[in-house]
């Protein structure tokens, strides 16, 4: 899925973050790195016209309220941080659709590899 025509867009990439989440006890007990990317979609019009930090989505304060979910308590999936992400992201009536990937890199599997992640992408339209 890509952006809805007519949407500007907000994107956070790279957000970090050390969580317990994973299937497995020693996932849960010694934890590891996760990444996030977060992409909004909204109409910026009024924030570029006023100039004004209240017309948009405060990016800090969402790159915070993000960061909880991923250092906080564990859940056994990524998708299950990705959606809470996505829903997170859909609380600010501006943002019409939402995309959030959760990046895996330490994933426990044995070929060699770059990363796991999970997408998920909703929108109010």
């Amino acid at each position: 899925m890509a952006i809805p025509d007519g949407l500007d867009r907000i994107e956070l990439t790279g957000l970090r973050g050390f969580g317990h989440h994973g299937v497995f006890d020693h996932e849960r007990r010694d934890g590891q790195e996760f990444g996030v990317d977060v992409v909004l979609g909204l109409d910026l019009t009024a924030a570029g016209t006023t100039d004004d930090l209240a017309e948009t989505v405060h990016y800090g304060e969402l790159a915070d309220s993000i960061h909880g979910v991923l250092v906080g308590p564990p859940v056994d999936l990524i998708e299950t941080l990705a959606l809470r992400m996505v829903d997170l992201c859909l609380t600010d009536a501006r943002v019409q659709w939402a995309s959030v990937t959760v990046h895996k890199p330490n994933a426990p599997i044995t070929p060699t590899f770059t990363d796991v992640a999970v997408t998920i992408e909703r929108s109010r339209r």
